[in-house]
């Protein structure tokens, strides 16, 4: 499977490739990967974005979980992240609503953020345990779950059970990135692209995008998977140190061998089953204790 990935995705995901020619790819590829088989998928929408909502079999559900795609800020969607999003419905016992935000370059900052905060808050007025409730993201996704939860805190908010990040991009700058050479899938150059067309002529330390230098007091408990072989390794390791150090409950899981994302695979490749699997377990876990 590293193999395919570097061959097959590494290249797509370039710094030259038009942002529509990627979406168009990730969606055609994501769709030969079936979705958890216990699991209703149904079309829904939160704060004025379409969703997807995974409904697991089991009765009655744990909570609800908000997730949040990856892709860069430039992609990604319900149909590149739908099988992820169905096996964590399927082990957490959750309902899963995958949201499509609004994408840059054609809504930069915050319009991502803001999708996510109006679909967060929305969510909590419709259910009925809204305590029970987890915030989650992959890669970019990561970062708007972060971002969001800080702004929440901020603003005196109910924040949500925890937060479970998977590979999170949190450093849009790049300035400390490790040596790309491992990583079978991700470009620094791209990531340096949608960075840019994210938010374009920003700083991107200053604070309002830079969460990992953020003080993270206060925040829910954080589950953070990442694997070994990825230019995030660090990112993910220096969440959790800083957390920790703020009193933050933190649960990192650092998967050997493995690449960006190697989740979205679940059900079809063993240790990304067994990643969502324990993401699962966790957010289970996190929702039951509320």
């Amino acid at each position: 499977m590293r193999t395919v990935v570097r061959t097959l995705v590494r290249p797509v995901l370039g710094p030259r490739v038009p942002v529509s020619a990627q979406r168009r790819w990730l969606d055609a590829v994501s769709a030969t990967t079936p979705p958890a088989r216990d699991v209703d998928i149904r079309a829904g929408e939160l704060g004025g974005r379409p969703t997807e909502v995974m409904v697991p079999a089991t009765t009655p559900t744990t909570g609800e979980v908000l997730y949040l795609h990856g892709g860069g800020f430039t992609t990604g969607s319900a149909a590149t992240h739908r099988t992820l999003a169905s096996h964590l419905a399927s082990a957490s016992g959750a309902v899963v609503h995958l949201l499509d935000y609004r994408l840059a370059p054609e809504h930069p900052f915050p319009a991502a953020l803001d999708d996510v905060l109006a679909a967060y808050r929305e969510l909590r007025e419709r259910v009925d345990r809204p305590e029970r409730t987890v915030l989650a993201g992959d890669s970019a996704g990561g970062w708007l779950a972060l971002t969001a939860a800080l702004r929440l805190r901020d603003e005196g908010s109910p924040l949500p059970a925890a937060l479970a990040l998977v590979s999170p991009w949190l450093d849009l700058s790049g300035a400390d990135r490790r040596d790309d050479r491992t990583d079978p899938m991700l470009q620094p150059a791209w990531m340096a692209r949608c960075a840019g067309q994210f938010a374009p002529g920003r700083d991107l330390r200053s604070p309002e995008l830079a969460p990992l230098a953020a003080d993270l007091a206060g925040l829910p408990p954080l589950v953070v998977q990442v694997g070994s072989e990825e230019i995030l390794l660090d990112e993910s390791v220096r969440l959790a140190q800083r957390a920790r150090a703020a009193g933050v409950p933190v649960d990192l899981r650092r998967f050997d061998g493995m690449w960006h994302v190697f989740q979205v695979s679940a059900g079809s490749v063993r240790e990304s089953t067994t990643a969502v699997a324990a993401l699962g377990e966790a957010v289970a876990a996190h929702l039951s204790a509320r």
